[in-house]
């Protein structure tokens, strides 16, 4: 039996299509020696990489793979479903200071506090699901961006859960035995952390409950007419992304080890979505990419911070009109290139 697989955005990119022989061919997640060589060689370079930059340079790349796990949740509600989310950033606020309450005024182990910080912001996302019933497209935008900006103005007003004007400090907690006192040992944890998250993420876009969000994404009407429950699909899309949101929340409080409303605003939504835009929609891969690349742009160009909403806009816009499927799109088209040429 040969299984045609078309690329998620039904398969158009450079017009050619994936052959599998078997259904475990199928879900396999590496094929081939030259796949398991890739994924020997990146786990090596990513063991070795803390070891051969500096300091500041550690703090960075943690930083950048926060923002790739918020990209990579993020691209399961807009990429696979289909609904857009302007207001991302009060999960990750919500898991933020759900993780810095849990450790310092709890006193909770560092791994029930991440836990908890992603389950609230989850419980925050099902709720915010909940208009997405009815709401499609720009109203259920406004939706996501009014949450967005109540969890800022709550943060702003409420000192004794934000720590108002003094913010709060997050000092560095231990992981069973061992404190995490340098920004490696954190390097560690919050890549430890994103390999089991994007590996979930993986196996849950493969399941039953992926091919319900790809179906809702084409067609509401088609996919209830199959059998597929909206409700549940669409507050459980919501409740994972948020989820993740919330966890890289959670380790960026713990990186930083300091927080404050500030940090939090539309600014960072309007980078978490171009992070999935730049990418590719509807990919894990391309959520990776645009975390890694939209992160690191207010660090190349920090003279440019206040225009970082014109700047992410911009980006956006070329992307969506010179490659719409991103950069990962752009490279399976390379890589198709190559293994059909010179034909």
């Amino acid at each position: 039996m040969i299984i045609i697989r078309p690329w998620p955005q039904q398969g158009r990119i450079g017009g050619a299509m994936d052959l599998r022989r078997s259904y475990r061919e199928e879900m396999a997640l590496v094929r081939g020696w030259s796949g398991w060589l890739a994924v020997i060689a990146l786990t090596a370079a990513l063991a070795v990489l803390p070891f051969l930059l500096s300091g500041y340079l550690v703090y960075v790349v943690t930083h950048l793979v926060i923002q790739a796990l918020v990209a990579v949740g993020l691209n399961l509600l807009v990429g696979y479903t289909g609904q857009i989310s302007l207001g991302h950033v009060g999960f990750f606020a919500i898991g933020a200071y759900g993780a810095a309450h849990g450790l310092v005024t709890f006193q909770l182990p560092l791994p029930v506090a991440l836990a908890g910080a992603g389950l609230g912001a989850a419980a925050a996302g099902y709720l915010v699901g909940l208009p997405a019933l009815r709401l499609s497209g720009p109203y259920l935008s406004i939706v996501t961006l009014g949450f967005g900006i109540a969890v800022h103005q709550v943060l702003t007003n409420w000192p004794a859960v934000s720590g108002g004007r003094i913010g709060l400090f997050v000092p560095r907690p231990a992981l069973g035995p061992w404190p995490l006192t340098g920004d490696r040992a954190v390097y560690f944890l919050v890549l430890g952390v994103g390999l089991l998250l994007i590996l979930a993420a993986y196996n849950l876009t493969r399941s039953h409950v992926g091919r319900a969000w790809i179906a809702i994404r084409e067609s509401d009407l088609a996919a209830q007419a199959t059998g597929v429950n909206l409700r549940r699909y669409k507050t459980l899309a919501f409740g994972v992304s948020a989820f993740y949101a919330g966890v890289a929340g959670g380790l960026a409080a713990i990186l930083i080890g300091y927080l404050e409303p500030q940090m939090f605003t539309f600014v960072e939504s309007v980078s978490f979505l171009a992070m999935v835009v730049v990418g590719g929609l509807g990919t894990i891969p391309g959520g990776i990419l645009g975390g890694l690349l939209i992160g690191a742009i207010p660090y190349l160009f920090s003279s440019l911070r206040q225009w970082l909403p014109l700047v992410f806009g911009l980006i956006i816009m070329a992307v969506m009109i010179v490659e719409p499927w991103g950069l990962y799109g752009r490279w399976l088209k390379i890589r198709r290139y190559f293994k059909s040429w010179p034909l």
